[in-house]
């Protein structure tokens, strides 16, 4: 699997209130890395997120290898698949 197939687009929209909640506040608050929102209070730096996820400047991105998620500008995403989440399977109705 190559890095780009690797690499799923997720539409914030298809995730609970708390996921996106939970995915931004981490992101926000992540160890290590230099996401640039360490200006603002958590609140505001929450919010900045969001709204970039609503306008598309941001996209949230899994990757399949490492098992992780990851908000990144929609310029660096482009080319990644977007795939759509899936509820369970309905089960096939027999005859």
């Amino acid at each position: 699997m190559s890095d780009r197939e690797a690499m799923l687009v997720i539409a914030h929209q298809q995730l609970s209130p708390e996921a996106l909640a939970g995915l931004i506040e981490e992101f926000v608050t992540r160890d290590g890395t230099d996401s640039g929102y360490t200006r603002g209070s958590l609140e505001e730096n929450v919010a900045m997120v969001r709204r970039q996820l609503d306008a598309g400047q941001a996209l949230i991105v899994y990757d399949q290898v490492t098992n992780t998620c990851n908000v990144v500008p929609a310029e660096t995403a482009r080319g990644h698949r977007q795939r759509p989440l899936r509820s369970k399977p309905d089960k096939e109705k027999k005859p």
